[in-house]
């Protein structure tokens, strides 16, 4: 009877949260949709993945601005306000304060939507699992506590289906808890994150529909295309450890106290002064991966290159620097720059520039991530890509992960 009981309470709450989840990606993306239209007057989307027309004293001033105002609250939040609490850590059992992640969460956003160079995808995961933990809270109060391994499994499902929300890609939800978080793949694990993260997309959905994040070509994968992944896994592999290194390297030593009130200011200054003539380094990473997914010509190749290396050197600044945020989306953008220089380097031959640069993006993600398979599926679900892209996608990641063990080293556990 108590298991039935146990059993009756994780499923209830299993759709409470798959909703809760769901609403709270909604609030972060229409919150995203006016600062995007406040600081940079545009409405982004697949189509229109950067804002263009801005003088050079709005673009830097959009992203200064944003600089400025997060630095602020940033540095209130530390000096002021409880401690903020990692996923990882919330999952362990540390309680995440309720307002200070609420603050945390939307200044994310606040900087990204100026034009900040960092992924927006931490914030929705962290608020979801945040809300997970109050809807704990308030079963204790009503007599009804979950199981410790429950516990852990829903807190985790929710950070996953925060991502699926936002992105609607609930398999790469349910791969988020179960490869990154959980590292624990079972039935019962697999049941409710999957389940929790469809319920999410499909409340997302309402403001965001089911349109592919990045635009891709319709053409199907040609077989040739996995003598692209020969080259191209080892080499977004290799670079994808790398990055692993400095983005954690960044977030061990990101500014606390009062200077961050200046760090942050000066790398957004220097983010919005390189957008001046390279727009597309602003934001998450999705104008620079859309570029790339639709470059045409060798001569473009040194302009890639160096917007693949600006992206990647400024993100690792702005975490350094205080700021706060995900390294997916940056990891695809520079994983899909490479995938495309290396098709233009060989005239297409080997398949075409959008396939080699989702190529190169799903290796670059699997690399720094250490997750082969949330890696794969998230590329598969934001591009809309058919069943042809699992034999080039899945080798790349597993090829990548063996080459980004040479560059990292011993294996050790990975955490969100």
């Amino acid at each position: 009877m108590e298991k039935r009981r146990e059993n009756i309470v994780l499923a209830a709450s299993t759709l409470v949260l798959g909703v809760v989840a769901g609403l709270g990606a909604v609030v972060l993306s229409v919150f995203l949709d006016v600062i995007e239209q406040l600081f940079l007057h545009f409405q982004e989307s697949a189509a229109h993945p950067f804002a263009t027309g801005l003088t050079p004293l709005q673009q830097v001033g959009a992203v200064l601005g944003g600089g400025i105002a997060a630095a602020i609250i940033w540095y209130g939040l530390h000096r002021f306000m409880r401690p903020t609490v990692a996923i990882s850590a919330g999952i362990a059992g540390q309680r995440m304060p309720v307002w200070t992640t609420l603050v945390h969460d939307f200044t994310q956003i606040l900087y990204v939507g100026a034009g900040g160079s960092v992924g927006r995808e931490l914030a929705p995961r962290e608020l979801a699992a945040m809300l997970a933990q109050a809807w704990q809270r308030f079963l204790a109060r009503h007599g009804l506590r979950l199981a410790e391994a429950d516990r852990k499994l829903l807190v985790a499902a929710a950070a996953g289906a925060g991502f699926a929300g936002v992105y609607i890609a609930p398999l790469t939800g349910t791969m988020f808890a179960v490869e990154i978080l959980l590292h624990k793949v079972s039935k019962r694990t697999v049941v409710v994150s999957f389940t929790m993260s469809v319920i999410a997309m499909l409340v997302g959905s309402l403001l965001k529909g089911f349109r592919p994040y990045y635009l891709v070509g319709a053409a199907s994968f040609a077989p040739k295309t996995v003598l692209a992944v020969l080259i191209i896994a080892p080499i977004c592999g290799a670079i994808g450890g790398w990055f692993r290194r400095a983005f954690k390297w960044a977030g061990a030593h990101a500014t606390r106290g009062h200077h961050i009130l200046w760090q942050l200011p000066l790398v957004a200054a220097l983010t919005g002064a390189i957008a001046i003539g390279f727009p597309q380094i602003m934001g998450n990473g999705r104008a620079l991966a859309q570029t790339v997914m639709q470059a045409d010509a060798a001569r473009l190749i040194p302009l890639l290159l160096l917007g693949a290396v600006l992206k990647g050197l400024v993100t690792v600044a702005t975490l350094r620097a205080g700021a706060a945020g995900g390294t997916l989306t940056p990891s695809i953008a520079i994983g899909a720059t490479l995938g495309a220089v290396i098709a233009l380097s060989f005239g297409g031959s080997l398949g075409l520039v959008w396939q080699l640069a989702v190529i190169g993006a799903a290796a670059l993600l699997a690399a720094s991530q250490q997750a082969p398979f949330m890696a794969m599926f998230m590329l598969i679900e934001v591009s809309h890509l058919d069943y042809s892209a699992i034999l080039p996608l899945g080798l790349a990641v597993s090829l990548a992960m063996v080459f980004a063990r040479l560059t990292l080293g011993p294996a050790k556990p990975n955490r969100a």
